[in-house]
C-alpha cells in the first residue's frame, strides 16, 4: 500500500519554528535561504511544485537528513515529501533518496543500496556515501555558501564544505553503511547508543506503539527536524567559530618570528580553538621547522598558558614537552627552578604550562626550546 508523508500545515509550522532549527536562532547573512528552506513546510500543497521520494517503513538518519537538505536547495525549497517503495510513483518523482536502486545525480537520484555502488565523497575520503551523503556531495556547497553569504566557488566555501563533512556527515555514512571505525577483533568496551544516527532510529514507532500510517508520518517528521537542526548546527558553528579561528591562527603564524627568531613559538593574539588549524595550516604553507609550542591568554586567570604542540590533533604525545625538571612543580618552587618569575605550574607530562604575565609564559617558551634542543 502506498504510503505518502503530504505534511499537514500544522506538522509543517511545527518543524519550521521547531527549536535549534530557526527559532531563538540568529540568523546568520545568508542564511534566508535556509529559512525558506525550512518555510516550505508552511506552504500549502497548491503552490508546492516538486516532489522527493523516500521509503516507507522504518527511517534512519541518512534518508531523513537527505530529505531536510534538499529542501534547502533553490531546486527543491518547496518539495513535497513522498514515502513510499512503490516502483511506478517513484519514477514519477522529482527527486528520490534511499530507495530505487539509482544513482544518477543528472535525474537526482540518490539511493545507495544497489550492487556495484562505490561512491566516496572524494577529497581522500573512501567511506561509502548513505543517501544523506550523495545529497551534500551534491548539493552541500550550496548550502553552505547561503550560510556564509558567499559563493560557491569562494575558498571559505571549500574549507566549511569539507570540515561539515569530516566532523558531522561522515560518520552518518559510515553508521548507514555499517563500517567500523576502526579493524578490531575485539568487542567494544562499552556501548554507544547516544550518536545521531542511534538517536533518530529510536524515532521510530516502538513494537507497543499504534501502528499507523499517521504516527509513522510524525515520528518521520521528528526524525527530520532532529538531524536538519543538528547539521545546521555543524554548519553554523563552522561558520561562526571555527573559520574565524582559522584565520586568526594563519595570520598568527605569519608572523610568529616577531615573538621568537626560530619561527618555532607561536602566540595567539586571542585564544581560539587552534589546534586542527595549525596542522592543517603547517602543512599547507610547508612549515619547517614545525611549531612546538603555543602561547595564549587564559580566559578565567588572564594569565598565560604555553602549550606544547601534539605529534597530530588528538594525540597525547607532544613534539616537544615542556622540560622534566618543571613538570609538577608550581609557583615559587617552578619559578626557583626555570629562574622565571611569575611561574604557576608545568603538567606532570609537560603538555602545558603558565606564568602569570606573557613576558613570563614566552620566557619559558624559549628557555624551554633552548634546553630540550640542547639535549638532542
Amino acid at each position: 500500500m502506498l504510503r505518502s508523508l503530504v505534511f499537514s500545515q500544522a506538522a509543517r509550522r511545527s518543524l519550521c519554528c521547531a527549536p535549534g532549527i530557526h527559532q531563538g536562532l540568529p540568523p546568520l547573512a545568508g542564511c534566508r535561504s535556509l529559512q525558506r528552506g525550512c518555510g516550505g513546510f508552511s506552504r500549502t500543497l497548491a503552490t508546492m511544485g516538486k516532489k522527493v521520494g523516500t521509503h516507507n517503513g522504518s527511517f534512519h538518519c541518512d534518508e531523513a537528513l537527505g530529505c531536510f537538505m534538499i529542501r534547502l536547495t533553490d531546486k527543491f525549497a518547496d518539495a513535497e515529501i513522498v514515502r513510499t517503495r512503490d516502483q511506478k510513483v517513484l519514477e514519477t518523482l522529482d527527486a528520490v533518496l534511499d530507495v530505487g536502486g539509482v544513482y544518477d545525480p543528472a535525474t537526482d537520484r540518490y539511493d545507495h543500496h544497489q550492487r556495484g555502488f562505490d561512491q566516496n565523497f572524494g577529497h581522500g575520503y573512501v567511506t561509502k556515501l548513505s543517501s544523506a551523503g550523495l545529497v551534500y556531495k551534491h548539493y552541500g556547497k550550496e548550502i553552505v555558501a547561503k550560510e556564509l553569504g558567499l559563493s560557491e566557488d569562494h575558498p571559505d566555501v571549500q574549507r566549511v564544505f569539507l570540515a561539515v563533512y569530516k566532523s558531522f556527515m561522515e560518520a552518518i555514512d559510515g553508521v548507514d553503511n555499517g563500517i567500523n571505525l576502526y579493524d578490531t577483533d575485539k568487542l567494544p568496551r562499552y556501548a554507544n547508543e547516544t550518536h545521531l544516527s542511534a538517536r533518530v532510529g529510536k524515532l521510530n514507532p516502538d513494537w507497543m506503539d499504534e501502528q499507523t500510517p499517521e504516527a509513522e508520518e510524525e515520528a518521520f517528521r521528528k526524525a527530520m527536524k532532529l538531524t536538519g537542526s543538528e547539521f545546521l548546527e555543524s554548519v553554523r558553528y563552522y561558520a561562526r567559530s571555527w573559520l574565524p579561528a582559522r584565520s586568526i591562527v594563519a595570520e598568527c603564524i605569519a608572523n610568529r618570528k616577531e615573538a621568537d627568531s626560530s619561527g618555532e613559538i607561536l602566540v595567539l593574539k586571542r585564544n581560539c580553538p587552534w589546534k586542527g588549524h595549525l596542522a592543517e595550516l603547517e602543512k599547507e604553507l610547508k612549515i619547517d621547522p614545525t611549531i612546538k609550542y603555543v602561547l595564549y591568554e587564559d580566559d578565567r586567570s588572564k594569565g598565560w598558558r604555553v602549550q606544547a604542540v601534539s605529534m597530530n590533533p588528538g594525540s597525547f604525545e607532544s613534539r616537544l614537552p615542556l622540560p622534566a625538571v618543571w613538570r609538577g612543580l608550581r609557583d615559587d618552587e617552578l619559578s626557583k627552578e626555570c629562574g622565571i618569575d611569575g611561574g604557576v605550574f608545568v603538567h606532570m607530562s609537560g603538555f602545558i604550562g603558565g606564568n602569570k604575565t606573557f613576558e613570563g609564559a614566552l620566557a619559558m617558551a624559549k628557555k624551554a626550546l633552548t634546553m630540550q634542543l640542547q639535549t638532542v
